[in-house]
């Protein structure tokens, strides 16, 4: 039998189908239910991973992680707001972890400015326990064989809004701004709020088609 060069198709195909899912700041592993379930009729096999976003802190969340990777074999990984940010700085950790690509949520790489001035109110641990740092300084590097996509959002509802000026357009929480890097293999933005990209059919839509192909639909 002759020997055959890999094709792009060929590495499609070698992607993995298993896929999970990081929720955000003061959320739970429920709220990806609706976006698990849309992966799941795409034809990926979700995982949703829950951990303590507030007293647990990225540190516990990512050695979790990479246990679950671990275990159960490749994996890309999709995670809102926070989510992404752990998902990076996990392999950021382990550069040689199974992972076929991420996609980021809402996440802001470049740090947020809403949670800049959150900080500066009183009792502001409250609001971000150990996930303070990561949220003020982002996570904006991660190993350059990895494909990372944003999925960012422009309706500006939220209560984000209501503690930070936004110079330009933003999600309610996260500006649009604090989403992008150069190192992001691709860049969409959806009619969604930050919490509401949780609920984006396109989003959703988007997802699958990234993890599949690289890229965004366009």
């Amino acid at each position: 039998m002759l020997n055959r060069q890999p094709t792009p198709d060929d590495e499609a195909v070698a992607q993995p189908r298993r896929v999970i899912l990081l929720h955000g700041i003061w959320m739970v592993g429920a709220t990806m239910r609706r976006f698990a379930a849309a992966l799941r009729a795409q034809g990926f096999a979700p995982e949703i991973f829950g951990y303590h976003s507030i007293t647990g802190g990225p540190e516990s969340a990512v050695e979790k992680l990479l246990a679950q990777l671990d275990d159960g074999g490749p994996a890309h990984l999709v995670g809102h707001s926070l989510g992404g940010l752990v998902a990076l700085q996990a392999l950021g950790q382990r550069p040689d972890a199974q992972v076929g690509r991420v996609v980021c949520v809402g996440s802001p790489l470049c740090g947020s400015g809403a949670a800049a001035a959150l900080a500066r109110l009183p009792l502001s641990q409250l609001y971000f326990g150990r996930s303070a740092d990561i949220l003020l300084e982002g996570c904006a590097t991660w190993p350059a064989h990895i494909e990372v996509g944003m999925i960012a959002g422009t309706v500006p509802h939220g209560l984000g809004a209501l503690f930070a000026k936004f110079d330009g357009p933003h999600d309610g929480t996260v500006a649009l701004d604090e989403t992008r890097t150069p190192a992001l293999a691709d860049h969409i933005v959806v009619e969604a709020s930050h919490s509401g990209l949780l609920f984006s059919a396109e989003a959703m839509r988007q997802t699958g088609h990234f993890l599949r192909a690289g890229r965004f639909a366009r």
